[in-house]
């Protein structure tokens, strides 16, 4: 089974519904749905959608051959949202962790499946000030919380998406220029230290220990071009599901957004 994860920074954009702009070159093209196609995933993942699923055209708002489980931002429009496409109908799936002030910005799709139960998640940014980095670290408290409650059924659990945080300083080109930004935060890298010793998988590091790998880099300054990125983006899996992981790589030459595509293959 093959899994993708992407933030794709509007999909109205992505999908050529809205005229994509680089440089002076306009683009309705349909990115997305002809990346779905090459690629053909069972499941693909997308983050800051920043969009309603009615803003979306109907024609635009299912790949063929997908079902598809939205969550969207109640606090405000054009703001957050996620979107789970799948080829397989879930057994179950919900878009709540049961906490208002988080639930209302739409950063959460759950879907249950026979062999694990998987997460959508756009963790929160906390680059607009203190505020901000203490929601984030109040969301990933409560979202494990939750995780935690559904793992203890027994199921596999795969938590993807847009962490908004790099790890360690290999998951980042310049970590010590950014010691003190949110994103590389002590307080911010310690939540993830806190979700390995609960026993989740950085699944890309099973495969690569490399530095220079990336998902995420700045639209200023030729930072793509000269790879000055970091790693956000992650597929975690619970402990006791790392014998199916088969593959975890990312997809940096795949453009549309200032995030890459990143893979997680299963056996299920």
């Amino acid at each position: 089974m093959k899994i993708i994860s992407w933030n794709i920074n509007g999909i109205r954009s992505l999908l050529g519904q809205n005229p994509s702009r680089k440089y002076d070159q306009v683009s309705r093209d349909n990115k997305l749905f002809a990346f779905i196609e090459q690629e053909n995933p069972d499941i693909i993942m997308l983050q800051e959608t920043k969009a309603e699923p009615e803003q979306i055209h109907p024609e635009l708002r299912f790949p063929p051959g997908y079902v598809g489980y939205f969550n969207h931002s109640k606090a405000r429009k054009g703001y957050s949202g996620v979107v789970t496409y799948s080829k397989i109908e879930a057994i179950r799936s919900a878009k709540s962790i049961g906490i208002d002030i988080f639930d209302i910005e739409g950063r959460v799709s759950e879907t249950e499946f026979k062999d694990f139960v998987l997460f959508n998640i756009y963790f929160p940014n906390g680059t607009s000030g203190m505020n901000r980095v203490e929601y984030k670290l109040e969301f990933y408290d409560a979202l494990f919380n939750h995780v935690e409650r559904v793992r203890a059924t027994g199921k596999p659990i795969i938590i993807s998406g847009d962490y908004n945080t790099a790890h360690f300083p290999i998951d980042l080109a310049r970590p010590k220029e950014n010691e003190d930004v949110s994103g590389f935060l002590p307080i911010e890298r310690e939540k993830l230290d806190q979700i390995v010793n609960m026993g989740y998988v950085d699944t890309f590091r099973m495969f690569n220990n490399d530095g220079d790998n990336y998902t995420w880099w700045s639209q200023r300054g030729r930072a793509r071009e000269n790879n000055i990125g970091w790693r956000i983006d992650y597929h975690f899996v619970t402990d006791n599901f790392t014998n199916a992981v088969r593959n975890s790589y990312h997809m940096p030459d795949v453009h549309g957004s200032d995030h890459c595509p990143i893979v997680l293959e299963i056996d299920a």
